[in-house]
């Protein structure tokens, strides 16, 4: 089955880039951790806040890692095997996860909090500059 492009419009100009990075957001997402992204309430003045918050149960701090690449917010979860342990039953697996999110032009972090095994990034989008620009019309004779 073929994919038809969903920016495809003659009237979308330059979106090739957000095209690519759709595709692999979607072909990143396996559905581990689970996450919430909400709206946070808006202080006056203040840009709008949203918070991503991941059910990361069993990580530590130093087994997790938060980073902007390029424009997108990769997180990241590593656990390692403990060898000296002799499992009778084990239900519980070490697990490696990468969850990618595409920030927006102009988004930016303002800073992450691990607690009670939830891992939560507190993200802003500025209000975007409303600017009008009038372009000269040449004339040619």
């Amino acid at each position: 089955m073929s994919r038809v492009p969903s920016l495809s419009s003659p009237f979308l100009l330059g979106f090739d880039e957000i095209e690519r990075a759709l595709d692999r957001v979607v072909k990143g997402a396996d559905g581990y951790p689970p996450y919430n992204i909400e709206r946070c309430e808006r202080c006056s003045g203040q840009p709008e806040k949203l918070r991503i918050t991941l059910a990361v149960a069993g990580f530590t701090r130093d087994q997790l890692d938060v980073t902007i690449e390029e424009n997108q917010l990769v997180i990241r979860g590593r656990q390692q095997d403990d060898k000296a342990r002799q499992y009778i039953h084990r239900g519980i697996a070490a697990r490696h996860f990468q969850r990618t999110f595409v920030l927006a032009e102009g988004m930016y972090v303002l800073g992450a909090d691990l607690k009670n095994g939830l891992l939560s990034v507190d993200l802003a989008r500025p209000e975007p500059e409303r600017i009008v620009k009038t372009i000269a019309i040449n004339e040619h004779e």
